[in-house]
């Protein structure tokens, strides 16, 4: 039996989304695990290198700030369709290059191409699947953690498989390759459906008014620094405590795995709690506690402090839910997601590189401990405005 012409468009789209997920992130993510290796190929100094791992966090926030105007003119389909196309040539041609000026210029248009998925695919799902937009959501964030995830595994392998660095950057690229095609078949569909009617005409300047916005772009920011410290600094806030180096890596992938339950979790508890603020409790007294235990006592249980600052990282997938569940119109999910992500990534940029220069101004971890414990108070700030029963386009209605 034959698919109405419609379901055959949703079933395709959610298809779309779940394959530009898994893309999104290994352009952060892959550098890591080969870090060595390209700073050794291409002689890149101390700080070129690392201005290399700075750049995800600052790439995503000018993609956040630009995003949404560029879907105005091409569609939000074909936003993503140049999305993808920038991420895997950026991806591709990067693992070629033998200079250091075109290795980080093709990063930085990987990275910027990544930037636009971030914003866009929600849109994408509140406009097209307004009435499964809680499934999508899970769908997009599962995809987002498997790219974050799964690069630190299998680059290694196959820098020692298949030939080095260079193979192991390269064959993110030519996945993102092969997302591009689903996306441009959509966005001729979106033309067809919508005719000049494409985008979502908004912009962050159009919600940056309303009190929730901003509380839920102080929200994934907060979160979003705790989670780059995390992924930049636990190993090593753990290795000078006098855990092993192994038992460290462990505990970071460990922490990294929890994200898994989180991506298929929290779209639904967003989609089916009316009100979040217990939640949003939750998750700052656990970010709190698990720095806190870190800073005062980290061998005592290491294992218990991963746990409570993973569990706090469940607001990642709850702050991207919230962008479309406080939201109505696309016109304003766009705007939120904007404002939210470029705000968000700005704060995933600062709070690693704030956090090394404390380290080094004093001599330990006290002081950068406690800095991201006490953050957990804008988080339970920036959370409850957001958490609470509303809508960003309420707020914008009923104010001049």
């Amino acid at each position: 039996m034959k698919l109405p012409r419609a379901s055959r468009f949703a079933w395709f789209g959610a298809f779309a989304v779940a394959i530009i997920a898994v893309i999104l992130r290994p352009g952060a993510t892959s550098i890591g695990p080969v870090l060595a290796e390209v700073t050794q190929s291409l002689g890149l100094t101390a700080a070129t290198a690392g201005a290399l791992t700075a750049l995800p966090g600052f790439c995503f926030a000018v993609a956040g700030a630009t995003a949404v105007t560029l879907s105005n003119k091409l569609g939000t389909a074909g936003t993503l369709t140049l999305g993808a196309a920038a991420a895997a040539l950026g991806l591709l041609a990067r693992s070629l290059v033998s200079d250091q000026a075109s290795f980080l210029a093709l990063s930085v248009l990987a990275l910027l191409g990544a930037g636009m998925g971030n914003i866009l695919v929600p849109v994408f799902i509140k406009r097209f699947y307004p009435n499964r937009q809680s499934v999508l959501m899970m769908v997009y964030v599962v995809g987002l953690t498997t790219g974050a995830t799964v690069p630190g595994l299998v680059t290694p392998v196959l820098v020692a498989t298949q030939g080095g660095w260079r193979t192991a950057l390269g064959v993110w690229g030519a996945l993102s390759a092969l997302t591009v095609v689903p996306w441009v078949l959509l966005m001729i569909s979106e033309r067809r459906r919508a005719g000049a009617a494409m985008g979502p005409r908004s912009s962050i300047g159009s919600v940056i008014r309303s009190r929730r916005a901003l509380g839920l772009a102080v929200f994934f920011g907060i979160q979003s620094m705790q989670a780059y410290v995390t992924f930049g600094w636990l190993a090593q806030i753990l290795r000078d405590a006098g855990v092993s180096a192994s038992h460290a890596s462990l505990l970071l992938s460990y922490n990294s795995a929890l994200g898994f339950p989180a991506a298929l979790i929290m779209p639904l508890v967003v989609a089916r709690s009316r009100d979040l603020r217990p939640y949003v409790v939750a998750f700052s007294v656990l970010l709190a506690a698990g720095f806190i235990g870190l800073w005062a006592a980290p061998l005592w249980s290491p294992i218990l402090w991963v746990t409570l600052i993973a569990v706090a990282g469940f607001s990642f997938p709850m702050a991207l839910a919230l962008i479309t569940a406080r939201t109505r119109d696309p016109h304003v999910t766009g705007g939120l997601s904007g404002l939210t992500q470029s705000v968000g990534y700005i704060f995933s940029g600062l709070g690693p590189l704030l956090v090394g220069i404390l380290h080094q101004a004093t001599g330990g971890w006290s002081v950068p401990l406690l800095m991201i414990a006490g953050s957990s108070v804008l988080l339970l700030l920036g959370g409850l405005t957001i958490a609470k029963p509303g809508y960003v386009d309420h707020d914008l209605a009923v104010r001049p």
